[in-house]
């Protein structure tokens, strides 16, 4: 028989959702996920699991802004601190696109507003 056709009613994410029969869900370095990080192309990971939520950032109740500040890394704090619902947990389903593998990777600290002010204020 012929393979399932892309897109169709699960759609184009469902469809990279997994590898080649076998091989389970699709597999991403924490470096490609990183590269995600953009109103263009946001990912996030979730418990391990990566989801392209692009499409869903205009629709998120938090406001896009939420997801662009986790965008590219792991949002799995963030998504647990504001205890989502059942439905939303639903929801989350539709746009995941496969796993994340490899040690998470730190993302870069923000310039913090006292970052170095210890060498401006100098005392004597």
């Amino acid at each position: 028989p012929l393979p399932p056709a892309r897109g169709g009613l699960r759609g184009p994410k469902m469809a990279s959702e997994q590898g080649s029969a076998g091989e389970g869900p699709k597999k991403y370095s924490w470096e490609e996920v990183a590269k995600h990080n953009n109103t263009q192309s946001l990912w996030i990971v979730v418990d391990g699991k990566v989801y392209d939520v692009t499409e869903f950032m205009e629709e998120h109740p938090g406001g896009e802004e939420v997801l662009l500040e986790q965008a590219g890394g792991d949002a799995t704090e963030a998504f647990e601190d504001v205890g989502h619902s059942v439905d939303a947990r639903d929801m989350q389903k539709k746009y995941l696109i496969g796993e994340v593998i490899g040690a998470k990777q730190k993302k870069p600290a923000a310039a913090s507003p006292n970052k170095g002010s210890e060498e401006r204020c100098s005392i004597s």
